[in-house]
């Protein structure tokens, strides 16, 4: 069973949120799950655990406060954003398994166009080694099962982010979702502390030779996404 898709095209982020939340909150257990993808005009979003110092300076940019987790992130043109409305207590899994499925349908997006994902033990989201975004070498950083319980600190050497994640679950149900950056304007993430990591260095396809259009990159993760959060 895969998840009906829409394509908004460029969307307000406001309105989209808050379609979000309608949708969410008349959700019946018939209600279909639903994969909303679209694009946003340039807008710097804050998360619940979002501190005001790390908008440096963002300009004539507006900063919108959010109910999603997380920090503060970026959106723009040339970024495929990707809303899953899901029903987790029918699919059947539990948040954790359903953040691991998002970053997922994120890798093989990216391996489709021949690029590597990984991810970084302590922080949600798909980075890629910046000297070589082909290699399959497993990453130091990467997630691993821990002994004592505390979290490592994030270590982002040699690494660019190209998707965030950002979710909010309501009465079981996800909204909110991820970005993959493909070819956008990305001085503005200059602006901020990305995810609310100073100095952490995001990049798109396109800064790592991969050239396709927002279509084909939001058609691929559409269809990864759709495959992968099926109960």
């Amino acid at each position: 069973m895969t998840i009906n898709t829409r394509n908004l095209g460029r969307a307000d982020y406001a309105a989209t949120v808050q379609a979000m939340q309608d949708y969410t909150a008349q959700r019946t257990e018939e209600t279909p799950d639903t994969l909303w993808v679209c694009e946003h005009a340039p807008v710097f979003t804050q998360g619940l655990a979002g501190k005001s110092d790390h908008v440096l300076h963002p300009g004539a940019i507006p900063v919108v406060a959010t109910n999603r987790g997380g920090q503060v992130t970026f959106h723009g043109p040339g970024q495929v954003v990707a809303y899953p409305l899901i029903d987790l207590q029918r699919a059947g899994y539990f948040v954790k398994e359903y953040v691991y499925r998002v970053e997922e349908a994120v890798i093989r997006t990216l391996a489709h166009f021949g690029v590597t994902g990984h991810r970084v033990g302590g922080a949600p989201g798909i980075y890629v080694r910046l000297d070589d975004p082909h290699s399959h070498a497993m990453l130091p950083q990467r997630p691993q099962k821990r002994v004592d319980a505390a979290a490592p600190t994030p270590d982002f050497e040699g690494l660019g982010k190209i998707a965030a994640l950002g979710i909010k679950v309501s009465r079981h149900c996800t909204y909110h979702g991820v970005a993959l950056n493909v070819a956008m304007d990305l001085e503005p993430f200059a602006r901020i502390n990305p995810c609310g990591y100073a100095g952490l260095q995001t990049v798109d396809l396109s800064t790592i030779g991969v050239h396709t259009t927002w279509e084909e990159a939001a058609q691929v993760l559409g269809q990864q996404l759709s495959i992968r959060l099926a109960p």
